[in-house]
């Protein structure tokens, strides 16, 4: 049987840190998917206050202090961490939001508070998990018809909610 190392995927994500405070992404256990993104914010020790969108707040684009780049046929798919999400319901409007291989900007998180308290946030928290995943490229082809499937054009809910 293959060891752990043998069943993994890799590649070279290379990390420009745009500041020598900001933390780059990291995994926090051997078999994690996603590396964790933390909030760059060393300027507002007071930290950053994300309002419910329930009582009028926003968006709030989140800094990393970081760019990256990823290697050609890959991308980075950027979730919410779960411990946020189900404890204070922050999460990412977008998710999960697609980092391209040809970007070269800093990485941005937008976060989203969907609960019913104000959420501060603090320079260093981890806000969200980013996964690198490789790209399949389609080729696009004109049809004039498409094979016939038991499904064919059921859509939303069409296969039921049961199992069996």
């Amino acid at each position: 049987m293959p060891t752990t190392a043998e069943q993994i995927l890799r590649c070279d994500l290379r990390i420009l840190p745009l500041d020598p405070r900001a933390q780059p992404p990291a995994y926090h256990s051997e078999l994690a998917a996603g590396l964790d993104i933390a909030a760059f914010l060393p300027d507002q020790p007071e930290g950053v206050v994300v309002h419910p969108i329930a009582s009028g707040g926003s968006v709030v684009m989140v800094r990393t202090g970081w760019s990256m780049a990823i290697p050609p046929g890959f991308e980075a798919q950027v979730r919410p961490r779960s411990g946020l999400a189900t404890k204070h319901a922050i999460t990412l409007p977008n998710s999960p939001g697609t980092i391209d291989a040809d970007y070269r900007g800093e990485v941005k998180v937008p976060l989203i508070n969907l609960g019913r308290e104000p959420f501060v946030l603090h320079h260093g928290v981890r806000i969200a998990q980013m996964v690198i995943a490789p790209v399949a490229r389609a080729r696009v082809r004109i049809v004039e018809r498409l094979d016939e499937t038991a499904r064919g054009e059921g859509g939303f809910g069409s296969t039921g909610l049961k199992t069996g």
